[in-house]
């Protein structure tokens, strides 16, 4: 293996480029699955690294579960400096599988206590809450189900066009599944720092995603970038408890305005390759592919070793 199996760890890092052009240039529904599959492989091989490099370079240490013949002096020679990095790699993992406990823990606390909140209200798909505080979110169901939340402090500060316009974003949330993408993204980026740029990209596109929803579903993009405005600017006092908002922060309000006050993006299945987004992507691409496979091939090359090393 050699250096090769430290290679999951910075190729991370070919993914940037990637992140802030598929926000711009490319339709926000293609970026954020693009940046999300991106960010998910990445996010599992330096999690396999990791732990390749924790096995190896712990073995041979007193009190180790593992087999003897694992701390064999064939299996350590695999990995560079094997003890320094395998106590490296325990930290490190250990650190990484906590944030992402964390994280799913979060997720099921607030999960909870939405659930709690809409306990006595109607079982409608919208859920209008007496809160003077203004709020709108959604609340995920298995499938194609889930639910709208939204405050009376919301509503009253909205148009009835405005109110059509944030209806159809929250329900863009639960029909794209939204915040699947967005645990992904923040669990990659929890496993390795160096995908943080991808998890505040997808936060950005699925925001985006759902905006264009909402003005295909109202037919003015005009009035849905004046609604988004408005929501942004009378939802500041909100609290930050959606399930939508665990992974990161919704993507900058202004920007997402100047885009619907502009033309629809272009509906494509991939950039065109002598263009910079389809350079960024086509880079991302492939250093998500070499991550996987320099992955696959420790892991192979580890297994082999090991089988060899321990008798039957």
């Amino acid at each position: 293996m050699g250096v090769f199996v430290f290679l999951p760890l910075v190729l991370p890092l070919t993914a940037w480029p990637i992140a802030r052009l598929a926000e711009h240039r490319l339709h926000p529904r293609l970026a954020t699955r693009l940046l999300s599959a991106v960010a998910a492989v990445l996010g599992l091989c330096s999690s396999l690294c990791l732990g390749l490099l924790a096995i190896v370079g712990t073995a041979q240490l007193p009190g180790n579960p593992l087999p003897d013949a694992w701390a064999d002096p064939e299996v350590r020679a695999a990995v560079p400096h094997d003890e320094v990095v395998g106590k490296g790699a325990v930290a490190v993992l250990a650190a990484a599988a906590a944030a992402c406990t964390a994280l799913l823990l979060r997720h099921r606390r607030v999960r909870r206590r939405t659930a709690r909140a809409l306990r006595g209200l109607p079982a409608t798909q919208v859920a209008v809450l007496p809160d003077d505080i203004p709020y709108a979110h959604t609340l995920p169901g298995r499938g194609d189900t889930g639910r709208i939340l939204v405050s009376t402090g919301m509503l009253g500060g909205l148009t009835s066009r405005e109110r059509r316009v944030l209806f159809a974003h929250e329900r863009a949330h639960l029909t794209g599944h939204h915040h699947r993408y967005l645990l992904f993204a923040g669990l990659a980026a929890r496993a390795n720092p160096f995908l943080r740029p991808l998890r505040t990209a997808v936060a950005c596109t699925v925001e985006r995603w759902a905006d264009e929803e909402a003005a295909a579903a109202v037919g003015d993009r005009r009035t849905t970038a004046r609604a988004i405005a408005k929501a942004a600017l009378i939802s500041r006092r909100a609290p930050a408890s959606t399930l939508a908002g665990l992974a990161a922060v919704p993507g900058p309000v202004p920007r997402r305005v100047a885009a619907l006050l502009g033309p629809a993006p272009a509906a494509r299945t991939w950039p065109p390759m002598f263009t910079s987004v389809g350079m960024a992507a086509w880079t991302a691409a492939v250093g998500a592919a070499l991550s996987a496979m320099s992955s696959a091939n420790s892991a192979v090359t580890m297994f082999l070793i090991l089988k060899a090393a321990t008798p039957l």
